[in-house]
This record gives C-alpha cells, sequence and structure tokens, in this order.
C-alpha cells in the first residue's frame, strides 16, 4: 500500500508519497508561495528534482497539480490514485481532545478548527489541506496526525501553569508541547539502534532547528516538554523567542505602546537567534560570523547553548536520570559546533562526547566517548514516515 502525506503550510505545501511494504519514499516535493502569481513546485522522483512553474490561487489548485504530477507519465510514481491507501495529514495542535492519530471525518474536522485559537499560525494551513483534499478526492481516507498527541501523557502536575484555574477551565490554557511526530521516531529508533526496549530507557530528545524543543522520553512515554500552549515557548529559537519573564511583554507594551498582535510578532518573527544576533535566523549565518569573531553572534549561540543544556537537565529531573540524548533536525542533524558546546555544559551529567565522531552532518551515529555514561547520538527524524505508519494502521 502506498500513503501520501501532506504538510500544509499557510502558503506551502509538503509531500512525500511511500510505499508501506519496504517505507521507501518514492516521490517527495515542495509547493512554495500558493496564492502568489509566482508559485512553483520543486518535484523529486529517482534522486531527480524538477522545478515546475504554476500558478496557485489556493492549496486546492496546488494540491490538484500536485497529485497530477504524480500520476504524470514522466514524472509520476502512481499509474492511479487508487493506489492511494490513504492520505496523512500533519496538524500541529489537537488541543485535549486528540491523544492519538484519527480517521478525519465531518466531527474531527469541526475539533480542529475549534483549536484554531490555540495555533493560529499552523492549524488553519492544515485545514486548507484537508478541505482541499475531500474536494478533489471525496471518497479517498484521510488521517490527522497531530504534533501535540504525543505529549497527551505528560502528567497534570506538569502541565497546568501557576496562574488562575480557571483560565485553564475556561479556555485550556495548559502546556500541550509539539514535534511530537519527530520526538517519537527518534526516541523509537534510537532503542533500536540501541538494541533495548524503549521501555527500559530514559531519553531526551533534542529537535534543534529553525522551531525547536526539548522531551523527556520515559517508558516510550512523553513525561516533560519544552513547548508550551504554543509552539513559542521553551527554548530560544530561529526567530521565536522561547520561555522569558512574562512582566517584559507588559513592560514593552507600555514602553513601545505596542498591541497584543504586535508583540505577539515581535516574539514570533523578531526574536530568538535572530533577536540578539541582529544577523540572521539561520544558525549557520550565525556561526559564520561568530567564526569570524562577531561578539553578537557568539552570544546568540552563548545564549542558545546555555538554555538548552538547561533543559536538557530539567528532563533529567522529570525522569530522575538519563541514559541517551539524541540531537535532531536542522542544528541538532548539521550542527556539531552547537552538540559540542550543550554537551560541554552537561558533563556533570557524565556525558563527554567524541569530537572526531561529532564532526558529521546528516549522518545516523554514536557521538558520544565509550566511557560517557549517557549516550548521545544523531538520528535524522522522519516524521513524514510516522505520519505514513499511523495513517496506514488506521486505513487498514
Amino acid at each position: 500500500m502506498k500513503i501520501l502525506v501532506l504538510n500544509s503550510g499557510s502558503s506551502s505545501l509538503k509531500y512525500q508519497v511511500i510505499d508501506m511494504e519496504t517505507e521507501k519514499v518514492l516521490a517527495k516535493g515542495y509547493f512554495e508561495r500558493i496564492g502568489q502569481p509566482n508559485s512553483f513546485l520543486t518535484h523529486k522522483v529517482n534522486g531527480e528534482k524538477h522545478k515546475f512553474e504554476h500558478p496557485s490561487e489556493n492549496h486546492e489548485v496546488a494540491i490538484q497539480f500536485v497529485l497530477n504530477t504524480l500520476l504524470d507519465n514522466q514524472y509520476g510514481v502512481l499509474k492511479s490514485l487508487d493506489e492511494l491507501g490513504g492520505i496523512g495529514h500533519r496538524v500541529v495542535h489537537g488541543g485535549e481532545k486528540f491523544s492519538k492519530a484519527v480517521i478525519i471525518d465531518d466531527e474531527v474536522l469541526q475539533e480542529i478548527k475549534e483549536c484554531v485559537d490555540l495555533a493560529p499560525l499552523h492549524n488553519p494551513a492544515s485545514i486548507l489541506g484537508i478541505e482541499a483534499c475531500k474536494k478533489i478526492v471525496p471518497n479517498m481516507p484521510m488521517v490527522a496526525v497531530f504534533d501535540t498527541a504525543f505529549h497527551q501523557t505528560i502528567e497534570k502536575d506538569k502541565y497546568i501553569y501557576p496562574i488562575p484555574y480557571k483560565y485553564y477551565e475556561k479556555y485550556g490554557v495548559r502546556k500541550y508541547g509539539f514535534h511530537g511526530t519527530s520526538h517519537q521516531y527518534v526516541s523509537s529508533r534510537v532503542a533500536e539502534i540501541m538494541g533495548k526496549d524503549i521501555k527500559d530507557l530514559k531519553i531526551v530528545s533534542c529537535h534543534l532547528g529553525q522551531g525547536a524543543s526539548i522531551c523527556a522520553i520515559k517508558d516510550g512515554k512523553s513525561v516533560e516538554t519544552s513547548m508550551g500552549l504554543t509552539p513559542l515557548g521553551g527554548i530560544p529559537m530561529g526567530t521565536r523567542s522561547g520561555d522569558l519573564d512574562p512582566s517584559i511583554l507588559t513592560y514593552l507594551m507600555k514602553k513601545e505602546n505596542l498591541s497584543a498582535d504586535e508583540i505577539n510578532n515581535i516574539l514570533n518573527k523578531e526574536s530568538g537567534v535572530y533577536g540578539v544576533s541582529k544577523i540572521s535566523p539561520d544558525f549557520r549565518d550565525i556561526e559564520i560570523a561568530m567564526l569570524d569573531g562577531d561578539p553578537q553572534a557568539k552570544l546568540a549561540l552563548d545564549v542558545f547553548h546555555y538554555l538548552v543544556a538547561c533543559y536538557v537537565a530539567r528532563c533529567a529531573v522529570a525522569m530522575n536520570g538519563i541514559d541517551v540524548i539524541t540531537f535532531t533536525a536542522g542544528v541538532g542533524e548539521k550542527g556539531p559546533i552547537s552538540r559540542k558546546a550543550i554537551c560541554e555544559q552537561l558533563e556533570f551529567l557524565g556525558v563527554k562526547i567524541d569530537e572526531e565522531k561529532n564532526n558529521t552532518k546528516g549522518d545516523e551515529i554514536e557521538i558520544s566517548n565509550s566511557d560517557s555514561k549517557v549516550k548521545v547520538y544523531v538520528i535524522p527524524t522522519n516524521e513524514e514516515l510516522m505520519i505514513a505508519r499511523e495513517t496506514l494502521e488506521l486505513v487498514k
């Protein structure tokens, strides 16, 4: 059976077609600038990339073009859409309603819409993708896989915020956590590599990229995570602030006469390593500047590395120890400088890395020394495969 995985952004669409018998990616692509006259698709098949310019005023037009491309005699991998067993959609926020993936029906779609206030930058895009598919392939089984679902095992004392409890009761204000699909894949993969039952491991998964979060996984379940009510919380990211003294918000709003939307924009799009470095939201650009002696770039990375290490230690408290730390996503997989700086601040936990092994980008590898009390691995994430697996399980 073949599964189509869709990850809809507000103006973009990522996809993969996976043959579930072999778990091989047959084709994948990225549709950019949807809604703009210069929209285009980058489609990869048989190791070759092909670019197609195709004006797409909305997701429905874009998805139809993707399906046509997948059926194309020259660039496609399907003879008929009947070869697809289902479509798996990544949905960022499922609130408290969804603790696992679900088949999408009208009721589920309505509940996803009710979570829009909790993820206003993400859920509307997923809804666009789902509704477009309902029009184009109305009889195709579809599954929603939620970033928040993996974290529904976190205990209440770790997800309730110390503010008036009525706001949890009225609006669901609590920690939810994100990147759950990535954390779930990486933790299961590292247990497989180590030849151990995941229930016997205490794992800290560090998903470090433009968006970044840390997760403590004990007995195969999420027990603590850094992101909170929204994907803005936790450690600093490319442009997102992470956790702050909440008085900073009201202080700046008064001093700069800022609205709630304006301060939200600053925290989401002008902060993080970009805000401190004043250079770029791309960690690679900041690293280059740091190596060239830019003090602001060094400061931005020092802040990031310190706060990541602090949250790893917090995860140790949540699990009463750590057996293994994993690094994944853009910076985690391709950032030896960041991995080294973070691990050096965790030596008190018995973390020791092999600098030669650490000097790698994108490989699946153990980077800890043989005498390290805590094992350290780089594990490239594969969220699409996890979504495909969960979709297959439900549509079977």
